[in-house]
């Protein structure tokens, strides 16, 4: 059901459904044949009440403090219906008991009110269901838009962490002329249209972050010597599952920055798992270079931020320091 057609779908449940009954508790068959036009008016008159009710909106009135417009509004109402109980009726039969006449008049008067009342409560009703219902997709609309901006706050911090290290790494390679230069730039390239490529959608294919992952590897392995080793391991029963782009990226940056070494043997483990719809991504480095501002930190904060924003109570993020090694552990419920 299209959230547009709730209205017409309610309107359509009153006119219907709900009206035609609670006008059939009074003797419609006997009014309609003496008073005719009276019957017809008061048939029209609450239709037309429920459409003023509905046109006018009075929760959202009363919200913008238009007390003014209600008041008018109320009052007008309540004297149409006023009028509406003194409608001319038919003269009645001479022989008739007066106090039969007064109490026939009465009982008119008292189903008019009682119409008037089922009608304008019925009416607000709808509209504080609707008003609240508005206010809650405004404010979803709002968080979600919110969110959206987050989001892209902190993937445009990811994109400028990223360039300064690959560029750091590439200048290395230049300052001591490694003949794997031309490779690294070429490793580069793809990289970089990867970026401008992918990272504007929300969503891309696990299997192309795994190859954007792999390719930044195989370009930070070319300035490594002989002391670092990379373990790279994938396993995935489902190479078309989506994922936001560049999620992992930070992680596999931090075990590069801090756990290369060119003097002692170490090794780097990234290990990405892609099973039943859930997708677990591990690392795990030694810590060759220290540094005092807590290096994972601000990096793997931002992460975690656009993972509570993306996968509300639908993840998990470990991190911790353990006989020299840093740890990174993450499972997300992808579906």
């Amino acid at each position: 059901m299209k959230r547009t057609n709730i209205p017409v779908y309610i309107d359509l449940l009153f006119c219907l459904v709900i009206m035609p009954p609670i006008i059939m508790l009074v003797p419609v068959d006997k009014w309609i044949v003496h008073h005719t036009v009276f019957m017809l008016t008061l048939i029209v008159y609450l239709y037309g009440l429920y459409f003023i009710y509905r046109k006018v909106k009075l929760p959202m009135l009363f919200m913008q403090r238009k007390f003014g417009h209600i008041l008018l509004l109320m009052l007008s109402l309540i004297f149409i219906t006023w009028l509406l109980t003194h409608f001319p009726y038919p003269p009645e039969p001479n022989n008739i008991d007066p106090m039969m006449h007064k109490a026939r008049q009465h009982m008119r008067a008292q189903t008019v009110w009682f119409f008037f009342l089922v009608v304008t409560g019925f009416s607000l009703s709808i509209e504080l269901i609707f008003e609240l219902f508005r206010q809650i997709l405004s404010k979803q609309e709002i968080e979600a838009e919110k969110n959206k901006a987050e989001l892209a706050l902190y993937k445009a911090q990811i994109n400028p962490h990223f360039l300064f290290n690959t560029l750091n790494a590439l200048y290395g390679l230049v300052l001591t002329k490694s003949d794997k230069t031309e490779s690294a730039f070429i490793k580069f390239s793809n990289i970089l249209k990867y970026m401008y490529a992918q990272t504007t959608s929300e969503l891309i294919s696990i299997s192309n972050e795994v190859e954007y992952i792999r390719q930044y590897v195989d370009l930070q392995s070319l300035r490594l010597n002989k002391h670092t080793k990379v373990v790279f391991e994938t396993e995935m029963d489902d190479e078309q599952i989506q994922i936001p782009p560049m999620i992992l990226i930070t992680f596999v940056e931090n075990s590069f920055k801090y756990g290369v070494s060119s003097d002692t043997d170490c090794t780097i483990f990234i290990r990405i798992i892609v099973k039943e719809g859930q997708l677990i991504f591990e690392t795990e480095n030694m810590i060759m270079k220290e540094n005092h501002q807590n290096p994972h930190a601000i990096g793997i904060d931002n992460c975690r931020k656009r993972l509570e924003l993306l996968y509300p109570n639908r993840f998990v993020l470990l991190t911790k320091e353990e006989n020299g090694c840093f740890k990174t552990y993450l499972n997300i419920q992808l579906r």
